[in-house]
């Protein structure tokens, strides 16, 4: 199972895919918004996502088993030791990191509270059809891992480069299409000494399903 990072030579996207259901959820979801109930397809998020109850935000960090999770396609299954990252598209030297290469990289831990950008979606009107959350996708942890900066000039983007895509292991169906997770960033934001890949998070080796490394994107 292999995650990709792309760098690409075309006009900059930010979000290139939106968060979309498996091919197992029900068909209203992701229609036009709506001022009607709940969708048999929202209750299947709710069902495969969690919130954080607002009570946790006494505490610096939220407590293990309460951040936020949020699950937009079939969770893959990965096995650690065979997992790789690939560095690819327009870079000059392409590259393929197990998680041993990452964890043997300069490694950093930074306190990052991250926010569903649908936090309050439910009490719109009209309200997209996705996850119906209301305020509690938030949550704050202590993420370790390798800056990604170094790993991408070592790759070598060129200077025509104008952004970096992010793909995850976990794919679904979106528009009747099997795809990809991904998202992007320009090459600017990318090169930030603040984004990390992370492998643990709160001290402990990532066991949320769907990757062992992930991309903290702090300040954004």
């Amino acid at each position: 199972m292999r995650a990709k990072i792309s760098a690409r030579c075309r006009p900059n996207r930010h979000g290139t895919a939106p968060a979309a259901a498996p091919e197992s959820l029900p068909a209203p979801a992701f229609t036009a918004p709506t001022s009607g109930p709940i969708t048999a397809g929202e209750l299947e998020f709710a069902r495969r996502n969690h919130s954080a109850p607002l009570e946790t935000l006494r505490w610096p960090l939220t407590p293990p088993g309460v951040h936020y999770l949020v699950v937009h396609f079939d969770v893959p299954q990965i096995d650690p030791e065979s997992w790789r990252l690939r560095v690819g598209g327009a870079v000059e030297h392409p590259l393929e990191l197990s998680l041993s290469d990452l964890r043997r990289r300069p490694r950093r831990t930074v306190p990052v509270t991250l926010e569903c950008a649908g936090n309050g979606r439910a009490s719109l009107d009209p309200r997209p059809v996705s996850m119906p959350w209301d305020t509690g996708g938030f949550g704050t942890a202590e993420w370790t891992g390798t800056p990604l900066a170094p790993i991408l000039h070592e790759a070598g983007i060129p200077p025509e480069a104008v952004d970096v895509l992010f793909t995850g292991a976990d794919r679904g169906i979106q528009g009747g299409l099997e795809q990809d997770y991904a998202r992007s960033l320009a090459v600017a934001e990318a090169m930030e000494d603040t984004l990390l890949l992370a492998y643990e998070m709160d001290g402990r080796p990532q066991t949320t399903p769907g990757s062992p490394s992930r991309a903290c994107v702090s300040g954004r």
